[in-house]
């Protein structure tokens, strides 16, 4: 479908390839590793159903990655990714049919990890986001575009489940009832972290927006991490969004799209360690404000995600990558049944987010 070699040519490396194949588990762009006789590269080929406006995505990743690269981390072992230019000095490229593509150097000797294997790691993997975000607290360029507007004003993502219910596009209402009632139950709580930014209550932050553990590229002996990577939603936010958006996908042992709800429940030394992580690196970057709503951040985004995913399938499938009938559904459940599990715990996350707190905080912002 498309010519690797003709490819890499434009962004002037020297070929043949000698081996190139699908790589990574991301739901929305098209990912190759490409390896050639002494080198190997990240090819991918960008969703712009997803991110329709490309230019302002690569400008906004490559000043980040420029900062970062610049910052890196007191031991020296964080980075950020290397994206190459092609013939014409531009970060993308078009193949013959008109798609996008950019390319950037594979870090070798890396490994990364979908399910959280340890506490140990989890720690190492929120400690990476925190620095990303401590990095960032004094970026100086000019505010980066919104890739995707209103990604995590989760009342509108409310609003469109609400349409998705009204318009029944794929006659599926029927059969998630129990999840929609679920959702609208819990509609009311949603707009805390938008009515805070919008009343200055926290403050806006350059954020990741999708900071699941497999972003995080760790030694091949998961010693320690090398880089946060897969930056597409790099935009203007909350940190609350990324600190969010770790519970929800680290504290479950079990897969996103898990059709057996049984495995599915919020594993408390793992919510320990990734609070620990993250306020080891981030913490003293933080507000009080922020500080105190670490706990809902959690059941706010697993919600919001929850009713993506449920949104998505009652609209026919559109946004997310599918492999089998009612993949979206199984996705949906699973955070649902985590929400529920967020919800029975609230008491003792409060309990660890406030001795985290105190190891990790001296002077609060």
């Amino acid at each position: 479908m498309f010519d690797i070699n003709a490819l890499i040519k434009r962004f002037e490396i020297e070929g043949p390839a000698l081996k190139s194949a699908s790589f990574g588990s991301g739901h929305i762009n098209d990912t190759f590793k490409v390896t050639l006789k002494d080198k190997e590269y990240i090819l991918q080929r960008i969703n712009t159903e997803v991110f329709t406006d490309p230019d302002s995505m690569m400008r906004n990743i490559v000043s980040v990655c420029d900062h970062l690269n610049k910052k890196r981390d007191a031991a020296g072992k964080m980075r950020a990714l290397n994206f190459l230019k092609n013939e014409e000095g531009n970060y993308l490229t078009s193949d013959k049919d008109g798609g996008l593509w950019r390319c950037m150097d594979f870090l070798g000797g890396t490994t990364s990890y979908d399910v959280v294997p340890s506490p140990d790691i989890a720690f190492k993997g929120a400690a990476a986001f925190g620095w990303f975000q401590a990095a960032l607290a004094d970026f100086q360029g000019p505010r980066l575009v919104d890739t995707i507007p209103d990604f995590h004003h989760s009342p509108k993502r409310f609003k469109d489940l609400r349409n998705a219910i009204e318009a029944d596009a794929a006659g599926r209402v029927k059969e998630v009832q129990v999840e929609i009632d679920f959702m609208l139950e819990r509609e009311a709580g949603v707009s805390k972290i938008v009515d805070s930014l919008a009343a200055g209550k926290i403050p806006e932050r350059i954020t990741h927006n999708d900071s699941k553990l497999n972003n995080v590229l760790f030694n091949a002996e998961g010693d320690h991490a090398l880089c946060v990577i897969d930056l597409d939603t790099v935009m203007p936010g909350s940190a609350l969004y990324d600190f969010g958006d770790l519970v929800r996908t680290c504290t479950c042992e079990a897969a996103e799209d898990e059709q057996d709800l049984r495995k599915i429940f919020l594993n408390q030394k793992i919510y320990a360690a990734l609070v620990d992580g993250y306020l080891s690196a981030a913490g003293e970057s933080l507000t009080e404000n922020e500080l105190d709503l670490l706990v809902y951040s959690g059941q706010l985004i697993t919600l919001e995600i929850g009713a993506r995913f449920l949104t998505d399938h009652l609209n026919g499938d559109h946004y997310f990558k599918v492999k089998r009938e009612g993949h979206n559904l199984d996705r949906a459940r699973t955070q649902i049944k985590l929400v529920q599990s967020i919800e029975e715990q609230w008491a003792d996350l409060e309990n660890i987010v406030s001795e985290s707190r105190k190891k990790y905080i001296y002077c609060v912002s």
